[in-house]
């Protein structure tokens, strides 16, 4: 579904990533880790739009999506959650995700949409009228995600979705990446938490210094003994 070949990007004349390549099939959970300034964001940057690569090439669903500009990227059925809170505060949790929604053609595709997304996340339904920015920060990753999801995407890209939430938030957050892969959902996991994001993986890629050091199902690379002293902290 992704294809990412011999990408290099950055910011100016630095480059953070040197010749990148992997690959998302359909159905799967892929994830890529490694530590604090090693280009995981910067690849998630450059795969929707924000960011121009210098060199490389980047298709999806067979088409090539190389430079094309965010909204284009995202009318192509890519969504996202970049790192970081990212809900409008001072709007209700329905404003926040009716924006979401923008793409479909009418009001009733977004309705149907709404439905899809109030099934996922029951707890939204009933705050749908509180201020988004009164919620606790689990649940506006779950505002974040829903409205990700009211583009009815193809692929789901999420850039550190566990940062700065606790133990047991986290835990709901991946299981709910798992209930929805379970239903066909295809997710590009950006994580900080090598662990968590190996454990529920197909497969994986580590990031290092702008280039890819490991590869291979999530599992594996988590029993694998130079991975795990070097980036899950064992």
């Amino acid at each position: 579904m992704l294809q990412i070949e011999n990408v290099s990007s950055g910011y100016g004349k630095i480059e953070i990533l040197h010749g990148v390549s992997l690959h998302m099939r359909v159905g799967e959970i892929v994830s890529i880790i490694g530590p604090n300034g090693s280009g995981k964001s910067t690849l998630f940057k450059t795969v929707m739009g924000f960011l121009m690569p210098a060199a490389g090439t980047i298709r999806f669903d067979g088409q090539e999506i190389t430079g094309l500009p965010p909204e284009e990227i995202v009318r192509r059925q890519i969504s996202c959650v970049p790192q970081g809170r990212c809900t409008f505060p001072h709007m209700t949790v329905m404003e926040n995700l009716e924006l979401g929604g923008y793409t479909c053609r009418s009001r009733q595709e977004v309705s149907q949409a709404l439905e899809g997304v109030f099934a996922q996340f029951p707890i939204l339904k009933e705050r749908r009228r509180a201020v988004a920015g009164s919620l606790s920060g689990g649940e506006q990753q779950m505002v974040e995600m829903a409205r990700a999801l009211m583009l009815r995407p193809k692929a789901f890209l999420l850039d550190e979705p566990l940062l700065g939430l606790a133990p047991k938030v986290r835990g709901a957050i991946l299981g709910k990446v798992l209930e929805l892969n379970a239903v066909g959902m295809t997710f590009l996991l950006i994580e900080q938490n090598a662990r968590r994001a190996l454990e529920i993986a197909h497969r994986a890629y580590v990031l290092e210094l702008g280039r890819i050091r490991f590869e291979g199902p999530g599992r594996e690379l988590l029993a694998d003994e130079g991975v795990r002293r070097l980036y899950v902290g064992e």
